[in-house]
């Protein structure tokens, strides 16, 4: 594939996996195409668990005293996952946890 020109070209891993794909090698190389989708997944995963460890450093400092797995994970989803929740009007989840009759209640 060095001497191919459809690959000659090439400046990033990104351009590869894209060209990969359009020239249909992704079905004769299936291990090199799962590398090159692992290669590019790499950073995102790696900063959102980055991004999970310092929410829950910031978390676990503050609640100390009253750490449980089930609780601390119940804090951590709406922390780290701050823009879905910010999509969620603050009225919604007042009224939704005035109507709850148990409010003992998993997040």
């Amino acid at each position: 594939m060095r001497t191919s020109e459809e690959f000659s070209s090439l400046e990033s891993i990104a351009d590869l996996a894209k060209q990969f794909i359009k020239v249909k090698k992704d079905t004769v190389y299936p291990l090199i195409h799962q590398l090159l989708v692992l290669a590019l997944t790499l950073p995102v995963v790696t900063a959102t668990v980055e991004r999970a460890f310092s929410a829950m450093k910031i978390v676990k400092h503050r609640l100390r005293s009253k750490m449980g797995d089930d609780w601390l994970n119940d804090c951590l989803v709406p922390y780290i996952d701050k823009e879905v929740f910010d999509l969620v009007p603050n009225e919604v989840v007042i009224q939704h946890y005035q109507k709850m009759q148990n409010r003992m209640q998993n997040l």
